[in-house]
């Protein structure tokens, strides 16, 4: 008898978790299209992690580092927030207006914000250098890529630099955009090329070495840079890499793939045009962010239809939902561990979401 009570004891105790492991979760249903959002109905659900994490200001952009912290720009509190998984703020670093991040695999956070000189405001790049103090993100060394000092033309308030993909080696990528797209040679809309070079005494220096060719400035095609909001890489050995666009262009969400068994060397669209819901025309609206698991699934947050998209590596749509009553203006996501962490700008906050069927 005291081994059949022990038994229903067990039990009971189980179901209590179960309960109260809900009960600290919101379930979101995939609900049918409606306005156009492209969410999708299934018997899958997103369930939200509580509590929110809250005391942001507009923020922008999120990212989870190598460590692995989590990194907010706080745009409007001007200052990078440093978390742990659980949510705890390990430390702050002031910097005028952040929006993009990422991380090197030195550690290295890559930063565009802003920055001031005789009156003026221009957009800027940073590195932080995380491990100079043991990740006390307050003191960390910071130094100015861009604009460069005595390169006169990147002094242009007209500017933005709006994205970064970090690669495998320690390059990186800037998403640069702005009105004067004129030139052949150096238009506002570019994608530019940070490599590391080493100087005489033998340290090693993050160097502009260039832009990508062979992309349209104002392209309403693939190929194109109008108006990138967002780029993000695969943490692979490879440069492929995934932009999100504003401007006027039908695909505004694109994988570029480097082939290299090419006659002509060079990017290519990985997706073909129309193959796929992530490749059809007007797919999105106002596309802000991007990013992608470890199994290839791609992230999309439309800032305008409050939504967030999934899709697999070969552009299916899976497992997308939103809508007003959840977000206002998404407009960055990351991933890590089963969690999807969405910036979700117009409510100020950081939520955090988990498949039903992670939970089982």
């Amino acid at each position: 008898m005291k081994k059949n009570k022990n038994k229903k004891t067990v039990i009971i105790f189980s179901s209590f978790l179960i309960f109260l492991t809900l009960s600290c979760a919101e379930k979101f249903e995939l609900p049918t299209n409606t306005g156009g959002l492209g969410n999708i109905a299934g018997d899958t659900v997103y369930v939200q992690l509580n509590p929110p994490w809250v005391g942001f200001n507009n923020p922008q952009d999120i990212y989870i580092g190598n460590e692995p912290f989590v990194y907010v720009a706080d745009t409007d509190n001007n200052r990078i927030v440093m978390l742990n998984l659980a949510g705890t703020i390990l430390g702050t670093r002031e910097i005028k207006k952040p929006i993009a991040i990422a991380q090197d695999y030195q550690l290295n956070l890559i930063v565009c914000a802003e920055f001031d000189t005789l009156g003026q405001t221009f957009s800027a790049v940073y590195k932080i250098d995380l491990v100079a103090t043991s990740h006390k993100i307050e003191n960390a060394p910071i130094t100015r890529l861009l604009p460069r000092p005595n390169v006169t033309s990147d002094f242009n308030t007209l500017i933005k630099y709006t994205g970064i993909a970090v690669f495998y080696d320690n390059s990186f990528y800037i998403a640069r955009t702005g009105p004067n797209n004129s030139s052949f040679f150096n238009p506002d809309n570019s994608i530019l090329i940070f490599q590391k070079k080493t100087l005489s005494d033998g340290t090693k220096k993050d160097t502009l070495v260039g832009r990508l060719p062979s992309l349209e400035p104002t392209g309403t095609g693939i190929l194109s840079t109008n108006n990138i909001s967002s780029l993000t890489t695969f943490k692979r050995r490879n440069i492929d890499f995934i932009m999100t666009l504003t401007g006027n262009t039908s695909f505004k969400t694109q994988w570029l793939y480097y082939n290299y068994s090419s006659e002509t060397p060079g990017y290519e669209s990985r997706l073909a045009p129309n193959s796929s819901k992530l490749m059809l025309p007007n797919k999105f609206s106002r596309p802000e962010g991007v990013t992608v698991d470890n199994f290839g699934n791609i992230y999309v947050a439309d800032a305008d239809r409050d939504s967030i998209y999934k899709f697999n590596s070969y552009g299916d749509e899976l497992q997308s939902f939103g809508g007003r009553n959840i977000f206002k203006e998404p407009y960055s996501v990351a991933f890590f561990d089963k969690t999807l962490y969405v910036a979700d700008k117009g409510n100020n906050r950081i939520l955090r979401f988990i498949l039903s069927t992670d939970l089982r």
